[in-house]
């Protein structure tokens, strides 16, 4: 079975791609290795939804997203993906019970915060443990918060948290004085009454019952542990995107996060990216949700664009005349009726591609003005007029 869509990754920008791609009556389908909802999935209260204003849960909110998927006939299946294989117009998705195959792919496996393996931090997670300032600072609003890491983003979101907890302490691993963020934003935090750092200092537990209720601080000098009260604990030291089976298959940046275009298309073609995997300015399930629409809906085109033009081109018994022709040009409208008027049927055929349509047909072919004329034999080029007089000579006095 060849599905229309294959979405990898069951978050609220796999989601959402899926909800868009079977509402389009496409086949989809969504592998997902673990639990449906990603990281939302984690985050026990979300108030920065749009439409949300009383609050949703992150459990919440995706499920009702999967059942959305499921309405409009979206498949889900529990699986492990290996690896893509891209070669041609059918791409095979080799998982660890079987093989998929899809004419478009959706890569939507998020990116997880690099993790500090401390007690405590795992048990806690969604309740007072964050990765998120902008997603959970307002629940610590006049409440005591510790951030962990001294790199800029780390900084950033301590200086964000300021806005709404009442005292936020930096734990740094570093001697007094020294930070990994860049000068201009090592200022802002030193001149932020809110903000104070604890130095040479790493964090050894996080501690409470239920929710956080405090932690434990290592000085690395002189090995005493300290017992600091605090409500929330926010872990800023990176995050690692689920690229490892994408190497070599699609363009990735240095961090392993997938290059994309503004509709989400990869270095592949019918290759998609959505959501935090992405390289991206803002990692949100707003912004991830935007990413599933875009992609489901450039896929629904892309898969309509190939399959039009393999099977009236490329896969056609006769030769082919192919008129690239745009609405916006009054000489190719005019050339189309001419040509149409004279054009011998019999012995070959005429296909005529609008280039505001059908973009990426023009691009692989390097059309670059209309009208174009290419004629294909077997599925293969081989002759290019772009002289409007010449094209109207070549399609009614010489054969194909």
């Amino acid at each position: 079975m060849v599905y229309d869509i294959i979405i990898i990754g069951g978050g609220p920008g796999g989601l959402t791609a899926a909800i868009y791609g079977a509402r389009s009556k496409l086949k989809t389908l969504v592998i997902e290795k673990g639990k449906i909802g990603g990281q939302a999935a984690t985050t026990e209260e979300m108030e920065n939804y749009p439409g949300f204003f009383n609050g949703t849960t992150g459990p919440g909110l995706t499920k009702k997203m999967e059942e959305h998927a499921k309405f409009f006939g979206a498949e889900f299946v529990k699986d492990e993906v290996k690896e893509i294989v891209t070669d041609g117009f059918i791409k095979k998705i080799r998982t660890r019970n079987g093989e998929y195959q899809a004419k478009a792919v959706i890569i939507a496996t998020g990116a997880e915060p690099r993790v500090l393996g401390v007690k405590g931090e795992g048990l806690l997670r969604g309740k007072g443990v964050s990765y998120c300032a902008t997603c959970d600072a307002d629940f610590f609003e006049d409440l005591d918060v510790v951030v962990v890491g001294n790199g800029d983003a780390a900084i950033e979101e301590a200086i964000y948290l300021t806005k709404f907890a009442n005292k936020v302490s930096i734990i740094v691993i570093h001697d007094e004085g020294i930070l990994d963020a860049t000068p201009v934003i090592q200022e802002r935090a030193y001149q932020n009454p809110k903000i104070e750092f604890i130095w040479n200092s790493v964090l050894e537990e996080i501690v409470g019952d239920g929710i956080v209720e405090g932690v434990k601080i290592k000085n690395l000098k002189t090995g005493e542990i300290t017992d600091l009260e605090v409500n929330g604990v926010f872990i800023f030291v990176g995050t690692v995107p689920k690229t490892d089976f994408l190497k070599g298959v699609i363009e990735l940046d240095s961090r392993g996060y997938i290059l994309t275009n503004d509709l989400m298309e990869t270095s592949v073609e019918g290759i998609y990216a959505v959501g935090d995997v992405r390289q991206k300015f803002l990692r949100q399930v707003v912004t991830a949700a935007a990413d599933g629409a875009i992609a489901a809906v450039a896929a629904e085109k892309y898969i309509h664009e190939e399959e039009m033009f393999r099977q009236q081109v490329l896969e056609e018994e006769k030769p082919v005349a192919v008129l690239f022709w745009s609405p916006s040009s009054e000489e190719s409208i005019q050339l189309v009726s001419e040509i149409e008027q004279n054009f011998d049927k019999e012995k070959s055929k005429l296909v005529k591609i609008d280039t505001y349509r059908n973009l990426k047909i023009k691009k692989r072919y390097n059309v670059d003005n209309v009208p174009t004329l290419l004629v294909f034999r077997n599925g293969e080029e081989i002759k290019r007029l772009e002289n409007p007089e010449e094209i109207l000579q070549f399609t009614q006095k010489i054969e194909i």
